[in-house]
């Protein structure tokens, strides 16, 4: 398997100071702000990016789900709403929300649901969300 890299600079103080978030393939970079995160400022932010992980893992998963079972799918469309609120004076992730809408011949509901269901767990952006342990190496330079 392999490794993947994001990384992210910040500069200045949190509600003065600006980032630039960059992944590591280059497929992406943008800008964030105390302004994109917690108001409604110009930029993306941290739980968007969440967002975006978890829906694209969420659509390939049951994409695979339903192949497996025999039922390929067409289309998987998947949108993520990160829930973002303060909880005990600190912002929190409270709730990830997956809508996904799929065009999949010949399966019934009950079928549906129950990969659906199957793709949420094992997805490994889900996975991960629930993981326990974050390890840190922290240093001045």
């Amino acid at each position: 398997m392999s490794i993947r890299s994001a990384s992210a600079v910040w500069e200045g103080t949190l509600k003065e100071g600006q980032g630039q978030m960059h992944l590591g393939s280059g497929a992406f970079e943008g800008a964030y702000s105390f302004m994109s995160r917690f108001e409604e400022g110009e930029g993306t932010n941290p739980e968007e990016l969440i967002g975006a992980a978890l829906a694209g893992c969420f659509s390939m998963a049951l994409s695979g789900e339903l192949t497996r079972s025999g039922f390929p799918p067409k289309r998987i469309s998947t949108e993520a709403r990160v829930h973002f609120e303060r909880v005990a004076g600190k912002a929190t992730i409270t709730r990830i929300d997956l809508n996904t809408e799929a065009e999949v011949p010949q399966i019934d509901e009950q079928v549906f649901s129950e990969k659906a269901a199957g793709a949420k767990a094992d997805c490994p952006i889900s996975r991960a969300l629930a993981v326990k342990e974050i390890t840190l190496v922290a240093r001045l330079v």
